[in-house]
């Protein structure tokens, strides 16, 4: 078993919102490894940096990615930081994988000003361009697509992801 589609992209770009619309189009489940990180340590993602610290965090991610991309067969959108890990990438290049692109800017205007995001703590725009500077080539490296987000309104989004896969069953 493997993920139908797998989401990656910074805070911002989408990957909630248009993975839920997507998995309902599909008729599929919805997962998003950030929350199952939440879940399974009865914390907050935030409480974990606070607490543990961001290394300690990014080992649960990894754990947690690699079972999802086993146990699960719909939609799975992944922490932004989870391509931070050269053996998660491996998994991904593999794996169906959609770069949801969104400029600082944008991202910074729809996660807004006051978010518990522990990685875009101050200037929330600042920090969504250094993220993208450092990340953009690893999406690049897992994407098997890339769409930008900053001007398509989610819907449209899953119309482009779900014409992508049709494209790709015809090959």
């Amino acid at each position: 078993m493997s993920p139908r589609i797998v989401l990656v992209g910074v805070p911002g770009s989408g990957k909630t919102t248009v993975g839920e619309l997507l998995a309902q189009r599909l008729g599929v489940q919805f997962r998003d490894t950030d929350r199952d990180i939440e879940a399974l340590q009865g914390r907050s993602i935030s409480d974990i940096f606070i607490d543990s610290g961001e290394p300690a965090f990014r080992e649960l991610e990894k754990q947690a990615v690699a079972r999802a991309l086993v146990e699960h067969d719909g939609v799975l959108s992944l922490g932004g930081g989870a391509i931070l890990d050269v053996d998660t990438r491996t998994l991904l290049m593999a794996q169906p994988t959609v770069w949801l692109q969104v400029s600082a800017s944008k991202g910074a205007h729809r996660v807004g000003l006051d978010v518990p995001r522990p990685v875009l703590l101050g200037n929330v725009r600042g920090r969504l361009s250094a993220l993208l500077t450092e990340r953009g080539p690893l999406y690049d490296e897992v994407a098997s697509t890339t769409i930008n987000t900053d001007s398509v309104e989610p819907a449209a989004v899953v119309d482009l992801i779900v014409d992508w896969l049709a494209g790709q069953q015809h090959e």
